[in-house]
């Protein structure tokens, strides 16, 4: 009996060691190299581009677990592989292209293919070689779960554009501002044209004819910035402006300079100015003069000025910073008349309070014309308000259509719209 029940036990222990063991693993069925026809395929050359890009194009499918291994050569011998995607992932719809040379509507996959990018090329090297075109060679592996399949081979040539298709839109609205503005220029010839009042530029005058009666000078300061800046452009203008007006008048004006090169331009401004009001012996060299490149000695050397000469009037147009309130205070206190301007937001507070008259922004550089009259000057002006006035009108009208296309779900009419506004 013991025999037996030894026996079963060994038998049992045998039997739970044999299903212990480990099972020989399952052979995993790898996908196989199948060469097939893909529909659609298609390698473009890369519109409005300058020859370095092109686009794999190739229908959909319904297989959403399909994976895409794009690969391309330069002689059908050596494959790479650029880049890998999903069935859905990348369509005609993301590729960056207006509606007028791209079909965004098209229900097809799209990748577009960078050549330098791919072959390492340099740019200089790139178009210097290949100046006549890059010919590529690209095909596809379609990946599923049960197999590998290798589509046919297309080819196309990536060759520069000579105009930039994408950028008609610009074109078409530089051609209608052109348009316009000679229209008003033609109009401005034949009869003086409407400008808005400017208070701080009506008083120029006043301040001049206080300057001669008092036989004190004027103190024109063109602000702290470089010629690059508009402000500073604006200013050299107005300088000419009010050089004419000195000129005539016989009065005296001095302009103490921060940059350099403002006071060389500035000089020549105001030796024209003279000669254009027919008082060229009355100029002389040290009307205009160079202080400092250094911020608050600059301004330090101007608050002295002012309270040495008690001007009967001061000029502050231009760029200005923190300086703006040590002049304006100083020249208050002088007992000026004082004109200021400037397109530096948070510095108009301090030349508002401290000023007579303050130019905001825009008026700045409307100066010029208002002051000068001059035919293609004032056009250019009124083109500019007509250019505001359209593109406020034309925004609103854009933004009602953008929200109820949103909302009716008309994403069409709302990429489209996005195309004509957009700048490339």
């Amino acid at each position: 009996m013991i025999r037996k029940i030894k026996f079963f036990l060994i038998s049992v222990f045998i039997i739970s060691n044999i299903n212990a063991l480990p099972s020989k693993p399952k052979k995993q069925v790898e996908p196989q190299n199948v060469k097939i026809e893909l529909p659609g395929l298609e390698l473009l050359d890369y519109p409005s581009d300058r020859g370095d890009s092109l686009i794999l194009k190739w229908d959909t499918n319904d297989d959403k677990d399909l994976i895409y291994e794009i690969m391309v050569s330069t002689d059908e011998k050596n494959w790479k592989k650029v880049k890998e995607q999903k069935e859905g992932s990348f369509t005609s719809q993301n590729i960056d292209l207006p509606f007028w040379i791209w079909n965004k509507k098209e229900n097809k996959n799209a990748c577009v293919i960078e050549i330098m990018k791919v072959f390492n090329i340099q740019e200089e090297e790139f178009f210097k070689e290949y100046s006549n075109g890059f010919k590529l060679y690209a095909k596809l592996n379609v990946i599923s779960k049960k197999q590998k399949s290798e589509s046919q081979t297309v080819s196309a040539i990536a060759i520069g554009n000579w105009f930039r298709a994408d950028r008609l839109n610009s074109l078409i609205i530089v051609l209608l501002v052109s348009l316009v503005f000679f229209m008003v220029v033609s109009h401005a010839k034949k009869r003086e044209l409407f400008i808005r009042r400017i208070a701080g530029l009506d008083a120029i005058d006043e301040a001049v004819g206080r300057a001669t009666e008092m036989g004190k000078p004027v103190i024109y300061v063109p602000g702290i910035g470089s010629m690059s800046n508009i402000s500073t452009i604006a200013s050299v203008f107005i300088l000419g402006e009010v050089g004419k007006k000195i000129a005539q008048y016989d009065a005296n004006i001095k302009v103490p300079h921060y940059d350099p090169i403002v006071f060389t331009v500035a000089k020549e401004t105001i030796k024209q100015a003279y000669i254009e009001a027919e008082r060229p012996d009355s100029y002389r060299d040290d009307i205009n003069m160079f202080i400092t490149q250094d911020q608050f000695a600059y301004a330090a050397a101007v608050d002295g000025m002012i309270t040495r000469e008690k001007p009967a009037a001061c000029f502050y147009m231009g760029y200005f910073m923190a300086e703006s309130l040590l002049l304006a205070e100083v020249g208050a206190s002088a007992g000026a008349i004082q004109i200021a301007g400037t397109d530096i937001d948070h510095q108009l507070p301090f030349f508002v309070t401290a000023c007579d008259y303050t130019l905001i922004g825009e008026e700045l550089y409307a100066a010029g014309a208002y002051l000068s009259k001059e035919p293609m000057l004032v056009s250019a002006l009124k083109v500019q308000d007509f250019g505001k006035l359209f593109f406020i009108i034309f925004a609103a009208l854009l933004s009602i259509v953008l929200v109820i296309s949103s909302k009716a779900g008309a994403i069409n009419i709302t990429n489209t719209i996005l195309d004509i506004l957009k700048v490339r």
